[in-house]
């Protein structure tokens, strides 16, 4: 069983280091304390329990959203979801493209944060 992994503001920024590391700096930091802070409420509604697939899709959602580069906010919300559940020693393998297929539908609210979880969840090894 994974354990439960809060992260920080340093873990945020050290992730960003090593995915973008030649990228523009975080722009707005605020998003990122956001991002923390929503990663970890639990329970995030009644009857739901918050796990790693829930904390790394509130992650994933929140810096989509709030977008705290000045670029490659994107890229650098994928890469939070794949280095999150990893911390959580939890294994993930999504097929190709369907990170990037899930971010689109979280920004044009085609899908929300427990939706989200639960395709992570999917990806599950």
């Amino acid at each position: 069983m994974a354990s439960v992994v809060h992260i920080d503001i340093r873990w945020l920024l050290q992730q960003h280091e090593a995915v973008l590391p030649h990228q523009p700096s975080v722009d707005d930091f605020s998003a990122l304390v956001a991002a923390v802070a929503r990663h970890r409420v639990d329970p995030p509604r009644l009857g739901v329990d918050s796990d790693a697939a829930w904390r790394a899709a509130a992650l994933f959602q929140t810096l989509l959203q709030l977008r705290p580069l000045p670029a490659y906010n994107v890229r650098f919300a994928c890469a939070i979801v794949f280095s999150y559940m990893h911390a959580s020693g939890e294994g993930v393998d999504a097929p190709y493209g369907d990170i990037v297929d899930l971010a689109r539908d979280l920004m044009t609210a085609k899908a929300n944060v427990f939706a989200a979880a639960d395709t992570i969840r999917s990806w599950r090894i």
